[in-house]
């Protein structure tokens, strides 16, 4: 059984410090693969370097919502040149409306300076969303949807927005949190996503499945992920590693070596 870890974080201090051994656990688990996205400018050569020594991670650039006003005068430029210099998507990008204290203007301009440089390069994005599906929607119909697929990463949207969303260009990526049994319309969406737009993750270190003994979340845990999106889909789990392995080499496929 082969499984690709769809969004994680493995430049983290609390896995990278013992990266060796979270990355032989994932193997032994059966994550062949891992997307490996940056959250700011100050961790991109992090995930380069991860990428460059590890031929299973597949590295991401970008800045999540939570870190603006962090980068640089240059950083639209400086995201450019490591997207040029080192196969890989943009992301993590993105919109957060749950944000006690945030600037929706400023969230804008930066998501959609990456959505565009990630058009203009042709590649593929992993987008954070909390709280702002009606905005990701509209600004995405504005510029045309994604010309090189993306990632809607940990979804927790409605399902009645699933098929919009396909139709923009997303795969639809579930993480520990559909473990949870009070995740009523995470279980709903997950059974509605197309087969050949459904992903999984973990989010490491971050959203660890329930039972795990750690608080810290870790690439083997994604089997956790895989049992519980299979029997929520009523498939097998050989199934489901199978489809789900199949699309985000499918769109990860330029940069997958």
């Amino acid at each position: 059984m082969q499984l690709f870890d769809a969004h994680c974080h493995l430049q983290d201090e609390c896995l990278a410090i013992r990266l060796p051994q979270v990355l032989e656990k994932a193997r032994i688990a059966g994550v062949c693969r891992l997307l490996c996205c940056g959250i700011h400018e100050k961790d991109w050569e992090a995930v380069r370097l991860l990428a460059e020594h590890h031929p299973e991670i597949v590295p991401c650039f970008g800045v999540h919502p939570w870190y603006l006003g962090g980068q640089s005068a240059h950083w639209l430029e400086s995201l450019e040149k490591f997207l040029l210099g080192t196969p890989s998507g943009v992301g993590e990008i993105g919109l957060d409306h749950a944000l006690p204290e945030r600037n929706d203007a400023e969230q804008e301009e930066v998501f959609l300076a990456q959505l565009r440089l990630a058009r203009k390069l042709r590649r593929p994005v992993s987008i954070h969303c909390r709280r702002a599906w009606g905005r990701l929607l509209e600004l995405l119909k504005v510029e045309g949807g994604l010309v090189a697929g993306g990632i809607l990463h940990s979804y927790s949207g409605p399902p009645d927005l699933v098929g919009e969303l396909e139709s923009l260009g997303f795969y639809l990526s579930f993480s520990g949190v559909i473990t949870r049994s009070g995740n009523r319309r995470g279980h709903r969406s997950v059974a509605v996503v197309s087969a050949e737009r459904l992903l999984i993750e973990t989010d490491s270190p971050d959203l660890v499945p329930v039972g795990m003994a750690s608080d810290i979340n870790e690439p083997e845990n994604l089997v956790r992920v895989a049992e519980a999106v299979a029997r929520l889909r009523c498939v097998s789990l050989e199934a489901l590693a199978e489809q789900t392995y199949a699309n985000a080499c499918r769109l990860a496929h330029p940069f997958v070596r």
